[in-house]
């Protein structure tokens, strides 16, 4: 039985586009799980509100004070910079 101690975990921050046209940023350790979240509803109030259309953009983090300063970075870049995110990541 492997040690929970050991175990190296992941975080995800994450922008999704929502079916109006908004994006919504998140960060989350369970990537998969949370983005079925989202798309029954249940992933955040403004996700449940606004609908989930597409995954847009992740980064991996090994630390969550790290994934947590990227995400409050990238709820602050407007529109047009979150696109041009999205555009060079592909």
């Amino acid at each position: 039985m492997r040690s929970s101690l050991n175990k190296q975990w992941k975080w995800y921050v994450y922008i999704i586009e929502c079916l109006d046209g908004f994006y919504y940023t998140g960060i989350t350790w369970d990537l998969e799980k949370r983005m079925e979240q989202h798309k029954i509803g249940k992933g955040s109030k403004f996700t449940s509100r606004h609908g989930f259309k597409r995954l847009c953009y992740v980064e991996e983090f090994t630390e969550i004070i790290q994934a947590r300063d990227r995400e409050h970075q990238l709820k602050d870049f407007s529109r047009q910079k979150k696109e041009l995110l999205f555009n060079s990541s592909r």
